[in-house]
C-alpha cells in the first residue's frame, strides 16, 4: 500500500497508523520515498535540497532511488509475504514529473516501470486537501520542491485526482482535511 498527497496532507501519519495496525497480524516492512535506503537518501538530499534540477534529471533520480528501494527493501519484504507501507511512490512520478511538470504521465510510467520491473502497489491512498492549507500543516523548513510557487503545487491537487480517474481501481481518493482517526477508517475499510 502506498500513501500520496502533498506535503502536509497527513500522509505520513496516515501510512505510520495502517502500519501500525497491520503490524498487530504480520510483518510490516515501512518505508518512504526518495529514501529507504542509503543510496535513496542521499539522492533524497539531492532532491529535496539541492539546485534547480531540470525536469526530466529530477523524474530520473526519483526513478533511480525507486529503483534501489524496490530491489532492496520492497521486493524481498513481498517474497517473504510482508506487508510494504510506502510513504510515496510511483503515482508522486507521475504528479509531480509527469502532470505538474509536463513530461507526460506515459513517458514517466514507462520509466518508472522500467526500473521496478513492473511492481505497482496493490492499492494507493492519495489525501487531498487544499494546497493553501497542506502548506500550513508543513512545520519544518521547506525543501526544493515545497517552495515551488502556488500554481505548481494547485497543478499537483488537480494531478492527484487526475490520477484516480485514470486508475480506480488502485487508487482511493479521500478527504485530507478529516481527522486521522476518520481517515485511518476509511483507510482499514479500502484495504485490498
Amino acid at each position: 500500500m502506498t500513501f500520496e498527497g502533498l506535503d502536509g496532507s497527513g500522509k505520513t501519519t496516515q501510512a505510520r497508523l495502517l502500519a501500525e495496525s497491520l503490524s498487530k497480524e504480520r510483518e510490516v516492512v515501512a518505508t518512504r520515498e526518495p529514501g529507504g535506503t542509503p543510496l535513496g537518501e542521499r539522492i533524497r538530499e539531492v532532491l529535496l535540497h539541492g539546485e534547480d534540477i531540470s525536469p526530466w534529471a529530477e523524474a530520473a533520480l526519483f526513478a533511480a532511488a525507486r529503483a534501489e528501494l524496490v530491489e532492496q527493501v520492497i521486493r524481498p519484504a513481498l517474497e517473504r509475504g510482508a506487508a510494504v507501507v510506502c510513504d510515496r511512490y510511483l503515482d508522486s512520478s507521475l504528479a509531480y514529473q509527469g502532470i505538474a511538470r509536463r513530461l507526460g504521465i506515459e513517458e514517466v510510467l514507462q520509466l518508472n516501470l522500467t526500473v521496478v520491473g513492473g511492481l505497482l502497489p496493490d492499492r494507493t491512498f492519495v489525501l487531498q486537501l487544499d494546497p493553501a492549507v497542506a502548506a500550513k500543516r508543513t512545520r519544518r523548513a521547506r525543501d526544493r520542491i515545497e517552495r515551488e510557487g502556488e500554481e505548481f503545487h494547485a497543478a499537483l491537487g488537480a494531478a492527484y485526482w487526475q490520477l484516480g480517474q485514470l486508475y480506480p481501481e488502485r487508487i482511493v481518493l479521500l478527504d485530507g482535511s478529516l481527522p486521522p482517526d476518520a481517515l485511518a477508517e476509511q483507510i482499514g475499510r479500502s484495504l485490498p
